[in-house]
């Protein structure tokens, strides 16, 4: 048994649930700002107040209930951009790898060209063209992490394509829209879903790296990035601003990355 994977799926579960319910279980609005309050520190710390478990930000606002929303903002920009970017890169290498030729040639120097910029450089132009707010952001991160699924997946249907079962699919006259998503995609799905689980992980750091940056979601929307970014003219008098959303995105990134190794292991057909 993976206890490695089980308890990262018990992290990610447990992350989602009250992220879910954040409406309902949080402390407080985590948009009322009370300048009288402001710069509270934990409630087990001295002066601290036990109505603000984690303390407050520079506007007197409740952190606990600030990191329960923003899990639901950085959940659903992660999730919803690793979607957006696995529709596209598997579309893409499947037609790469299935096809070849001349097609598999531009596609192949298209991604080889967006790996060789930096990350950061490129959602940074992404994002200042795109302008700020939740769909671009979305968008930015899809557009420049393309690649990884596009990659594992040309490669695999490339393998895919000479295997006997598409020889016998052609003889029979399926097709190539059905041998590819009949035959082909089935059997690179694993690859596929481990993919998306290790780049959830990293959407979730690349999110909190662009809102870090003042590049990523619009001001006034919490998000992990966003809190972490709030408390950096507070670091060396109001710690907890930073720490805790900080811990929040280290936990859950951990927790989906042991997911994601479990997954590969339970996957791959040479551990069977």
């Amino acid at each position: 048994m993976n206890w490695g994977g089980i308890a990262g799926l018990t992290i990610v579960l447990l992350v989602m649930v009250v992220s879910l319910l954040a409406p309902w279980i949080s402390p407080h609005d985590p948009q009322l700002q009370n300048l009288d309050r402001r710069l509270l520190p934990p409630a087990w710390a001295e002066s601290g107040d036990s109505r603000y478990l984690l303390g407050t930000d520079g506007l007197g606002r409740d952190m606990l209930s600030r990191i329960l929303h923003g899990g639901r903002i950085s959940l659903g920009i992660s999730l919803s951009a690793a979607a957006l970017s696995g529709v596209v890169g598997v579309s893409l290498g499947l037609l790469a790898g299935y096809f070849g030729g001349a097609l598999d040639g531009l596609l192949s120097r298209i991604a080889d060209v967006q790996q060789a910029i930096p990350f950061l450089v490129l959602a940074i132009g992404v994002a200042a063209v795109s302008g700020p707010g939740l769909p671009n952001l979305v968008l930015v991160l899809a557009i420049t992490t393309w690649v990884n699924y596009f990659r594992v997946v040309r490669a695999e249907v490339l393998a895919a394509r000479e295997e006997q079962y598409v020889w016998a699919a052609r003889a029979v006259g399926c097709s190539s829209a059905r041998i590819i998503f009949r035959h082909i995609l089935p059997n690179v799905a694993a690859s596929i879903i481990v993919v998306a689980t290790l780049l959830i992980a990293n959407m979730m750091i690349f999110e909190a790296s662009l809102s870090f940056l003042g590049l990523g979601v619009p001001p006034g929307i919490p998000t992990w990035g966003r809190l972490v970014s709030d408390g950096r003219a507070y670091v060396s008098s109001a710690w907890w601003i930073s720490f805790f959303p900080g811990v929040a995105i280290f936990v859950t990134v951990m927790g989906i990355n042991l997911v994601g190794d479990w997954l590969r292991e339970s996957l791959d057909p040479r551990n069977t």
